[in-house]
């Protein structure tokens, strides 16, 4: 079976009996991608299974509704990443430690990933990244791995085209400096 374009995952949910069949279209085109988005937020595997689902049933609920005034790719990963920071801060309040220390455990998690496939650097640049500010980490991730543009970026996280340059210029900053440390 081809892959849908956007127009047709929308078009088959509005039509009774093909909701199903344009979702699973929905998924297999985003899933990947979204579940990248979230593993980059929230680091760990399980965890990005469970914002995953949590993103899915979301938009499977709000599909219907869906005005269409930005893109589905956006709209998608607009979900995903306010599901991912919602998860992060049910789970900060969860810890009974500071953020610091829970920040070395998602740094420790990444070394002990079986998922994680990088080399030395690129586990050093994961673990410059997981200490930045959550809004610096999202806008650095999008921009720098995704390569989502600043425009898209602005309607994703409802942000200013000017606070996402300079919330990437800090990130670059810090992670330099971070890596310049070692």
């Amino acid at each position: 079976m081809p892959e849908w374009d956007d127009r047709e995952i929308l078009e088959g949910i509005k039509i009774p009996g093909k909701e199903e069949v344009a979702f699973n279209q929905l998924l297999q085109k985003y899933q990947e991608r979204l579940y990248w988005h979230i593993r980059k937020i929230v680091i760990g595997h399980d965890d990005t299974d469970d914002v995953l689902q949590n993103t899915m049933i979301k938009v499977w609920k709000s599909l219907p509704s869906f005005r269409a005034d930005s893109g589905l790719f956006t709209w998608l990963y607009r979900i995903a990443t306010n599901e991912a920071l919602t998860f992060l801060k049910q789970k900060k309040k969860r810890a009974l430690a500071p953020w610091v220390d829970v920040e070395h455990k998602i740094s420790e998690t990444l070394e002990s990933d079986p998922w994680f496939n990088g080399d030395e650097i690129q586990l050093k640049l994961q673990q410059a990244i997981v200490k930045l500010p959550d809004k610096q980490r999202i806008v650095f991730n999008m921009k720098y791995f995704d390569e989502v543009k600043y425009e898209d970026m602005s309607v994703i996280l409802k942000t200013s085209v000017g606070a996402l340059k300079a919330s990437y210029h800090h990130a670059v900053k810090k992670i330099e400096a971070t890596l310049g440390d070692d």
